[in-house]
C-alpha cells in the first residue's frame, strides 16, 4: 500500500476539529458548544485520564459533594448538566425519614414474596408517592443553585414483578377508586397495575419538571429538562414499566437514549435460533428512540458505552460490541447528538479480563484508546447538511413496525407475552436482516399531523400490545386510504384483548381492538387475505408474529407479506446484504448476517480511513462482509479538499492557517497515543509539538497528507507546521 496514502488517511481520522475551550487562548466554536453535541456522565471529579473531547459533563448525583464536582468540571471548560436517578439513588434521607421525619420504607418496590427490589447496597427502587416527587425536586433545585444549566433525570423504572408494597396499594385505590388487586391475579389486574406504574412515574417526573421550570422563570433562565431512559423495546423485554412517550406531555425537553451493549446483547429469537444480535437489536432500539422525538422535534442524544455494566467480559468483547452499537447509532441520520460514554473512569482507569488470559486483568489497550478518540472526534461532526446524507446501499425505505408503550403492560403473570419479545422482533428482524432499514413507529405519535406520511408500508400486531386510543385507528385508516400499505399479523389469541379498555367500554363493545380498526377500514371483522382500501391496501395474516420467530421459515413469511404489500401500492421492493449510509465525509456500513448468504460481500472502492482500525490505514478497497461494521472517512469527499486538519485521535482547537504555516492546539487523554492528519499541498519544512521539533519518525508526508504522531496530554500542546 502507498505509504503516503496511509499517512493522509490517518490525518483524516482527525477530521472533526474540537471546540471546547479548555486552556487559555483556545478558541470556542459556539456552533458546537452551544449546540451541546457531545456529552458524558460522571460521579467523579475531573482527571487528566478522563479529559474528553465533549461539550457537556453530566455531573451525577444530588448529594453533598455535588457543588464541588460541578465547579471542578466547569473550571476545566465543560458545560454542566446535572444527572440523577429517578427510581433509585442514594436517597437514604428520604427512605429512613430524615428528610421529613416520616420513614418511607413502604415505598420500596416489593415483589409477591415480600422481597424488595434493590439496586445494590442500601439503595432501593421506589414506588413514588407525591412526597417522593417533592424530595427529588428539592435536590434538583440545589443542583441548579450550584451552577447546572440543565437537568437530566435517569431511568424512571417500575419493575413488572413488583406492586405489593403498601404505597402501591394506596395509589391503586386513589387512581382506580377500588381495592388493590394482586398484579399476577389476572390479565386485567396486570394491565391495570402496569398502567398505574406508568402514571406514577409520569407524575413524579412532572413534579420535578414543574419545579425546574418555576425556578427558571423566577431566575430569568432557560433550564431544559431531559430524561435518560432505555428504549421502549428494552424496557418491555426486561419487564420494566416507564412513561416513555408520555413524558413529552408533561414538560420533557428531550431524551438520552440509553442503548448500549448491556441492553442490545439481550438475546432474541429469529427463525428458531435464540442468540445475541447486538447490532440488529441496537438498530431497532436507537430507531424507536429516534422515532419518539420525530413528531416533536425535541432533543435526543444516543448513548454508547465502550465497556458495559458487566465487568466480567474481556476487552475484545467490549470493543466488538461497542462497534456494533456505535454503527447502529450512526445509521439513524436524524440524530447528531451523542452521550459518548457513561462513567469514563471505569473505562480508562479500571482493569478488565484479558482476552488471551482471562485470569489476568489489564487496562484498556492503547489501540482501543486511540480508536475511541478518533471516533469521538468524528461523532462531533455528524451534524451534516441534509444534502450530504444519502443511502448508498439499503433496501426499501419507508417501512415501519408499529409499537406502543403498552408493550410494557403485558409482561407479567399470569399470562405474559412472549419472553423474547417476538411480537416485535418477529416483524422487524426479517426486514432488517435483508437490508430494509425498518423503523419502529411510535403509535402514540401517529395522530400528529403528517407523522405517518413518510411511511409506505407499516406492519402491526396487537399480540403483546394494545392501541392507547381510538384516535390512532382513525389516523391509521386515513393513512391507508391515502395510499399506505398496512400488514396486520394477528391471530386474535392475546388474552389481554379482553382487559377493560376503550374498545369494550360503552358505547363501544368490540371483543378486541382489531375489530374497531377493521371497521374504520371498511373491512369485515374476520377478514384474512389482501384487499385494496382507497388508494392503499391491507393484508392480514392470521398468525402470531411471536410464534413465527420459533419457526424455521417464519421470517420468510413476514418478508413475503411486506413485499406483497409494497407492490400493491406501487412501491418497488428491494433487499440488500449490507446497509451503507453517507453522512458528509463519513461512511457508515454494516454487513448483515442470517438474512443473506455468508458468501455475499458488499464492496466499497475509493480512498478511505477505517476509524475502527487504530492504525488508521488507507484503504482503496473495503469489503463489508456479513457481520462486519465500519466507520470510514471518505478521502475523496469534496468537504475534505481544503488545507488544514482533517482528522484526529485527540481534540484540535485554535487552528490558524497562513501562507507560511499551520498552527493549532491539541489535547487528549493523558498518556494515550495521539494522531493528527493535515492536508497540505507540499511536505512540511518543520513540524513542532510542545516547542520540540519532531524527527521524521514521528511524522510522515505523502500524497498531500501529513500525519503527526505524539503522546496526548490533558494539559494540551501547541503544534506548528512550517510550509
Amino acid at each position: 500500500m502507498n505509504r503516503s496514502v496511509l499517512i493522509g488517511l490517518l490525518g483524516l481520522a482527525v477530521g472533526i476539529i474540537g471546540t471546547r475551550a479548555l486552556h487559555a487562548g483556545a478558541v470556542v466554536d459556539p456552533s458546537r458548544q452551544e449546540e451541546e453535541r457531545l456529552e458524558f456522565q460522571t460521579q467523579q471529579p475531573w482527571s487528566p485520564r478522563v479529559d474528553l473531547n465533549a461539550d457537556v459533563a453530566m455531573v451525577y448525583g444530588i448529594g453533598k459533594t455535588l457543588p464541588a464536582r460541578i465547579k471542578d468540571w466547569k473550571d476545566h471548560g465543560y458545560r454542566i448538566h446535572v444527572m440523577t436517578g429517578v427510581a433509585w439513588g442514594n436517597y437514604q434521607d428520604y427512605f429512613y425519614g430524615r428528610w421529613d421525619g416520616t420513614p418511607h420504607k413502604d415505598q420500596a418496590q416489593t415483589r409477591h414474596d415480600g422481597s424488595i427490589r434493590g439496586h445494590g447496597g442500601d439503595v432501593y427502587y421506589m414506588s413514588p408517592g407525591i412526597d417522593y416527587g417533592k424530595y427529588l425536586s428539592e435536590g434538583v433545585l440545589k443542583a441548579l443553585d450550584a451552577g447546572a444549566t440543565a437537568v437530566c433525570l435517569e431511568e424512571p423504572e417500575f419493575w413488572v414483578d413488583t406492586g405489593w408494597e403498601e404505597n402501591f396499594k394506596r395509589q391503586w385505590k386513589e387512581y382506580y377508586h377500588e381495592d388493590w388487586q394482586a398484579p399476577d391475579s389476572s390479565p386485567e389486574a396486570q394491565y391495570k397495575a402496569s398502567k398505574l406504574k406508568y402514571y406514577l412515574y409520569r407524575r413524579a417526573l412532572a413534579q420535578v419538571f414543574d419545579a425546574v421550570h418555576d425556578y427558571a422563570k423566577k431566575h430569568g433562565r432557560e433550564i431544559p429538562c431531559y430524561v435518560a431512559t432505555h428504549s421502549l423495546i428494552n424496557y418491555a423485554q426486561w419487564r420494566i414499566v416507564s412513561p416513555e412517550s408520555s413524558l413529552m406531555d408533561v414538560g420533557c425537553d428531550g431524551y438520552v437514549a440509553q442503548v448500549w451493549t448491556g441492553t442490545s446483547r439481550t438475546p432474541n429469537v429469529y427463525d428458531g435460533v435464540r442468540r445475541e444480535r447486538t447490532f440488529d437489536t441496537a438498530f431497532l432500539e436507537y430507531g424507536v428512540m429516534q422515532n419518539l422525538v420525530r413528531a416533536s422535534g425535541r432533543r435526543m442524544w444516543f448513548l454508547n458505552d465502550p465497556v458495559e455494566d458487566n465487568p466480567r467480559h474481556n476487552w475484545v468483547d467490549y470493543r466488538t460490541n461497542w462497534e456494533c452499537t456505535l454503527t447502529a447509532s450512526l445509521l439513524q441520520p436524524e440524530i447528531w447528538r451523542y452521550e459518548i460514554m457513561p462513567w469514563p473512569q471505569r473505562i480508562f482507569m479500571r482493569r478488565y479480563p484479558s482476552a488471551t488470559q482471562p485470569s489476568r486483568r489489564e487496562p484498556i489497550p492503547k489501540e482501543y484508546e486511540t480508536e475511541l478518540q478518533a471516533v469521538i472526534t468524528a461523532m462531533g461532526d455528524m451534524k451534516q447538511p441534509e444534502s450530504a446524507i444519502r443511502w448508498q446501499e439499503a433496501g426499501t425505505q419507508g417501512v415501519g413496525v408499529l409499537v406502543s408503550d403498552t408493550l410494557m403492560f403485558q409482561r407479567g403473570q399470569p399470562m405474559t407475552s412472549d419472553e423474547h419479545l417476538g411480537h416485535v422482533y418477529g416483524l422487524a428482524l426479517p426486514l432488517l436482516k435483508h437490508g430494509v432499514p425498518v423503523e419502529p413507529v411510535q403509535i402514540e405519535n401517529a395522530t400528529a399531523p403528517k407523522f405517518l406520511d413518510r411511511y409506505k408500508v407499516l406492519l402491526l400486531s396487537y399480540v403483546g400490545q394494545k392501541p392507547p386510543s381510538p384516535a390512532f385507528h382513525t389516523a391509521l385508516a386515513n393513512w391507508v386510504k391515502q395510499g399506505g400499505a398496512l400488514v396486520v399479523v394477528d391471530d386474535d389469541s392475546d388474552p389481554f384483548n379482553s382487559v377493560p379498555e376503550w374498545w369494550n367500554a360503552k358505547p363501544l363493545a368490540y371483543k378486541m381492538p382489531r375489530e374497531h380498526l377493521f371497521e374504520q377500514l371498511g373491512l369485515p371483522m374476520d377478514f384474512v387475505g389482501s384487499k385494496s382500501v382507497g388508494k392503499g391496501a391491507v393484508i392480514r395474516e392470521s398468525a402470531s408474529p411471536a410464534k413465527l420467530t420459533y419457526e424455521k421459515d417464519g421470517s420468510t413469511r413476514v418478508r413475503a407479506l411486506a413485499s406483497e404489500a409494497a407492490k400493491m401500492v406501487g412501491v418497488p421492493w428491494k433487499e440488500t446484504e449490507a446497509i451503507v449510509l453517507h453522512r458528509g465525509p463519513y461512511v457508515v456500513a454494516a454487513g448483515l448476517e442470517e438474512g443473506v448468504s455468508d458468501a455475499k460481500t458488499y464492496s466499497l472502492d475509493g480512498h478511505f480511513i477505517p476509524l475502527f482500525d487504530a492504525a488508521l490505514p488507507v484503504k482503496t478497497h473495503v469489503e463489508i462482509s456479513p457481520g462486519v461494521k465500519s466507520l470510514l472517512v471518505d478521502l475523496d469527499s469534496e468537504s475534505l479538499a481544503k488545507e488544514g486538519v482533517i482528522a484526529a485521535a485527540c481534540r484540535v482547537t485554535d487552528q490558524q492557517i497562513t501562507p507560511d504555516a499551520i498552527k493549532f492546539k491539541v489535547d487528549g487523554l493523558e498518556g494515550s497515543n495521539g494522531v493528527v492528519c493535515v492536508r497540505m499541498s507540499a511536505g512540511p519544512k518543520m513540524v513542532q509539538v510542545r516547542d520540540k521539533k519532531l524527527t521524521t519518525g514521528d511524522f510522515e508526508y505523502s500524497d498531500g497528507l501529513l500525519r503527526i504522531r505524539f503522546v496526548n496530554s490533558a494539559a494540551g500542546a501547541p503544534v506548528e507546521i512550517q510550509k
